[in-house]
């Protein structure tokens, strides 16, 4: 056990941004269990009517932050995160943080739901720099033969 806790010290040492991501796409994916399990109860912390359209599509979208974030928490536990993936999640947050305030903005949602475009607003600018950082970088390559199981597609 002191091993594990070795090697996860190490790591979080050497990578701190990526740690900050790892929990924030994983806090995203649970926001969205949430959503789906009890899409009444989170609208109505947010200050919205938890009608049953607005509850079907709520849980839908919830359904979608599960993929996104699960995407980008299993991306950034590789060896080497896929920089495609940090791009586009920082691109799902930024559209999260503009969707959240127009609903402020219209009555959809109370104030407080600005709370969660704050959080959305940091965690795209976090992806913002991590993936710039990665763009630094050669992350990967394309093969130069086509590997046994390539498609050609």
């Amino acid at each position: 056990m002191s091993t594990w806790r070795a090697v996860v010290g190490d790591w979080l040492r050497r990578h701190p941004l990526r740690a900050v991501l790892v929990a924030l796409g994983a806090s995203t994916a649970l926001a969205g269990v949430a959503e789906v399990l009890a899409p009444a109860l989170v609208l109505t912390l947010l200050g919205a009517q938890p009608t049953p359209l607005a509850t079907q599509l709520f849980a839908t979208v919830g359904l979608f932050m599960i993929v996104v974030g699960g995407l980008l928490t299993q991306s950034l536990l590789r060896k080497t995160p896929h920089r495609d993936v940090v791009l586009w999640s920082g691109v799902q947050k930024a559209g999260a943080v503009l969707a959240v305030c127009l609903g402020v903005l219209n009555g959809v949602f109370g104030a407080i739901a600005l709370l969660v475009a704050a959080f959305d607003l940091v965690t795209a600018a976090l992806l913002y720099v991590y993936w710039r950082r990665l763009r630094s970088r050669i992350v990967s390559r394309r093969p130069v033969a086509p590997q046994p199981n390539d498609d050609r597609s």
